[in-house]
């Protein structure tokens, strides 16, 4: 007598599945940007490595070193608050004697780093908000230049305002990098996630 195929036991085990010898890719997780654009994000991000975080660091000296002419006023007037600003005093001075430094580190920061595709996003956007905080400092200086107010309370009082605004986002971009992770500094992070 035959038997149905369908009675068989072995028809009632599961078939083996034949799993794929290449690694399987992580899969992408839609990120919501604080600009409202929608990115991607690995879904088992780690922390950028040091060499990206030395570099994001190194972008933001460039603004740093820019807005410390705005805090001549804050300083004269507290000397203690200067003393902080003593260990960099060399580099600064190194930096000030190159002719055109400013100019310089600029386009290099832009072309170099922002618009290099060969560094990650990582790098290129925190340069790219360095770059945007440092083209944001030339503004009040050009004010400055072509009314020349003098020294008013209105120039004293602007001064140590965009100085303090500047140290704040020194502080915290460096503070961000070191424990890898994105600073958004504000009313520059917006512009500079729209270049990259």
């Amino acid at each position: 007598m035959a038997t149905l195929p369908l009675l068989r036991p072995s028809c009632f085990l599961p078939t083996p599945t034949l799993k794929p010898s290449f690694p399987r890719h992580t899969p992408l997780l839609p990120l919501k940007l604080k600009n409202g654009a929608v990115g991607a994000r690995l879904s088992n991000s780690s922390s950028p490595p040091p060499t990206e975080r030395l570099i994001s660091i190194a972008a933001y000296t460039l603004p740093f070193f820019n807005s410390l002419q705005y805090g001549r006023y804050l300083l004269a007037q507290y000397p203690k608050l200067a003393v902080l600003f003593d260990p960099i005093v060399p580099f600064l001075a190194f930096y000030r004697s190159i002719p055109y430094a400013s100019f310089v580190a600029f386009f290099a920061l832009y072309l170099g780093v922002v618009r290099n595709p060969t560094f990650p996003r990582y790098v290129r956007f925190n340069a790219m908000q360095a770059v945007t905080l440092d083209v944001l400092l030339v503004i009040p200086h050009l004010i400055a230049r072509i009314f020349s107010p003098g020294r008013g309370p209105l120039m004293i009082w602007s001064s140590n305002a965009i100085f303090v605004f500047s140290i704040f986002c020194f502080l915290y971009g460096v503070a961000s990098c070191v424990l890898g992770r994105t600073p958004y500094l504000p009313f520059v992070a917006d512009a500079a996630s729209r270049q990259i």
